[in-house]
């Protein structure tokens, strides 16, 4: 089952935080998110700052339904950064990166001119 068919489950702390290989089998499954610090974060960019903040805001519902909550930061108008790490264990849990991927479901990469000749 892959990371976005997934469901968030609340994660009580007392837990380690994901490492190791399993931390690298998430990461592969959510390309274009970076680690730093604990956390894994990822740029989105937009035509303007109405699909900017049109994201920010499916980004803020998808969230919601999932009860787990991502930093997000609208600058420069057409920018937006998400970050994800789990709070109660200051590191990173399977929900990061099921939201993570989720989140690249609403944002899909748009092929670029030379990915559009192959």
């Amino acid at each position: 089952m892959s990371l976005s068919q997934k469901s968030c489950v609340p994660c009580k702390g007392g837990v380690p935080p994901v490492e190791g290989k399993l931390l690298d089998e998430y990461m592969k499954q959510v390309p274009g998110w970076k680690l730093e610090n604990n956390k894994i974060m990822r740029k989105f960019i937009f035509k303007n700052f109405k699909e900017a903040f049109d994201f920010a805001n499916e980004v803020g519902r998808l969230s919601e339904r999932e009860e787990h909550h991502p930093d997000i930061c609208v600058q420069n108008y057409k920018e937006v950064n998400v970050t994800l790490w789990t709070h109660k264990i200051n590191g990173l849990f399977d929900n990061d990166f099921i939201l993570a991927a989720k989140i690249d479901e609403i944002k899909k990469p748009q092929p670029t001119f030379s990915d559009s000749l192959k």
